[in-house]
């Protein structure tokens, strides 16, 4: 068998965005990721399907595997052929002990290659508004490890030239050697009351900042029960930070946004949740499929051969659309026969999808995604005896269908795609919730919910309704809002447009919406 090749891969300091091109590219090629507790889990789904994971973290109190064992795995893995990308958090080569992984795989002659990250030491203090240097301060900046560990080759850091020589230090595992930090720093020349920021997991949602001066830092820290994983800046740069801290001016920084969306339609939801500073944790608990049902594909099949007989054809969705067209393509079906019919839109993004394969709509379209107002709609324009094409899921809800019938319409209904159930990557979201940091569940359909109850309860959740309580719920349209009020839910945000768009722009203001009995809200 031939030897594998290692990739020695620095994940950033948090925010998944931060990772570099070639970082990304280890993890889509590797068999097997070996990850640590400081990269973000969310790298993680850019993994390929078949691929192992194997976590090896580290917290300042525990290790759930040794680092000379860790060295070895890596060994193993790539003796046996496989592409290993090991992530860890920050830079490698900062205090990440990637020497020692890389020295052994030299040793065995297994190929390796060093991917460099963005460093905390640099990021976190830029995230809170902090540069490390500036030039009416200083141009001088230091990296020190706060946390002394017995094989270290020396005994102690040179605190006089640490106090007398560099403008900006930078303290990474260091927060439980504060006092002591402090202490020397004074001693051998840095002003008492020199500022200190303490920034807790910098760039993550948790971002937590604490300011002070040499002088009170410890104590302040104490007083706060500020813990680790944490970076200490020392510096007259902190001053900076009132002015600049940029992130935390962001509507959604500190919450982390609970995306129940199939993951084909999250990638707009998810945009703009990180751009307002949220953190969208993805959980698609729908996926989209084509039909799993035989008749329900011959039923398909059936009407694009006959799309020629249609006056309407009615699309309720995007899916709808984009399955409806791939299926068309499949059976190389041209589609100038929809040149003799009319065709309608529920929603402003339903007439999008359709204009982008050339299409466009015949009637008004309705600002709402609703087919009670696409029906007023189609009222002023249809005749009784035409025949109407309905494309739709197989959750569709009967009021459309029904409502055309009404009209005088000959109504011939087909499942275009399927929502299935998915609870891939659920662990991770019943634990976050069982610990209340999900801060705010987002549903854009009746399904969204149900599926979400349904996954979380074959997760092992004995409650569903409960652990989604502790979070505040945005709906798109309010039968969405219904039927979570079902599960006695009330919808805290619930947008003026039926959009995406509309729905974080909702949630970022923080007006809130009427529940389903007409009351407001808790905490309106």
């Amino acid at each position: 068998m031939g030897r594998g090749k290692v990739y020695l891969v620095g994940a950033g300091p948090g925010d998944p965005k931060l990772i570099t091109v070639r970082g990304m590219e280890a993890i889509r090629r590797a068999d097997v990721i070996v990850y640590d507790r400081l990269a973000s889990p969310r790298l993680l789904k850019h993994r390929k399907p078949e691929s192992e994971l194997i976590f090896v973290g580290k917290t300042p109190d525990k290790h759930m595997m040794k680092q000379e064992n860790i060295n070895q795995l890596l060994v193993d893995l790539g003796l046996q052929g496989k592409i290993v990308t090991r992530l860890k958090g920050g830079d490698p080569s900062v205090f990440g002990r990637v020497g020692e992984e890389a020295e052994l795989l030299a040793d065995h002659n297994v190929p390796f290659e060093i991917v460099p990250g963005i460093t905390s030491a640099i990021a976190v203090p830029a995230y809170a508004g902090i540069p490390v240097t500036h030039r009416d301060f200083t141009s001088s900046v230091a990296i020190i490890t706060g946390h002394e560990y017995p094989n270290k080759t020396y005994t102690k850091l040179d605190w006089e030239h640490l106090a007398k020589g560099i403008g900006t230090l930078v303290f990474l595992m260091g927060v439980a050697n504060l006092e002591q930090i402090s202490e020397q720093l004074i001693q051998y020349g840095k002003p008492a009351d020199l500022p200190v920021a303490l920034i807790r997991w910098g760039t993550w949602t948790e971002q937590q900042t604490l300011v002070g001066t040499l002088a009170d830092i410890s104590r302040k820290a104490k007083e706060a029960g500020f813990q680790s994983p944490a970076v200490i800046i020392i510096g007259e740069v902190v001053k900076l930070r009132e002015k600049l801290a940029w992130i935390e001016k962001k509507p959604l920084f500190g919450k982390r946004v609970l995306v129940t969306r199939a993951r084909s339609q999250a990638s707009e939801l998810v945009e703009l949740i990180e751009e307002l500073g949220g953190e969208p944790l993805e959980f698609p608990v729908i996926q989209i499929q084509p039909p799993s049902s035989a008749e329900a594909r011959r039923l398909l099949d059936v009407a694009i051969g006959r799309l020629e007989e249609f006056d309407w054809v009615v699309f309720t969705s995007v899916n709808g659309v984009e399955f409806f067209f791939r299926r068309m393509r499949e059976l190389r079906q041209d589609f100038r026969v929809l040149a003799g019919a009319s065709i309608a839109a529920v929603g402003p993004k339903t007439a999008e999808a359709l204009e982008a394969h050339g299409i466009y709509t015949q009637t008004p379209v309705p600002g709402q995604f609703d087919g009670d107002e696409l029906l007023k709609e189609l009222g002023q324009v249809v005749r009784p005896g035409q025949r109407a094409l309905l494309a739709t899921g197989d959750l569709a809800r009967k009021a459309l269908p029904e409502g055309l019938r009404s009209l005088g319409l000959e109504v011939t209904e087909i499942d275009v795609y399927e929502n299935v159930l998915s609870t891939e990557g659920g662990e991770e979201v019943l634990n976050l919730l069982q610990e209340g940091k999900i801060h705010i569940t987002t549903f854009t359909s009746s399904s969204t919910v149900t599926n979400l109850m349904e996954a979380l309860s074959r997760l092992g959740a004995e409650d569903p309704c409960a652990l989604l309580q502790g979070t505040e719920t945005a709906c798109i349209g309010p039968k969405t809002a219904d039927t979570l009020a079902r599960y006695e839910i009330a919808a805290a945000y619930m947008p003026p447009e039926a959009t995406v768009t509309s729905l974080v722009e909702t949630i970022a203001s923080g007006r809130r919406t009427l529940n389903y009995a007409g009351l407001e809200t808790p905490g309106s």
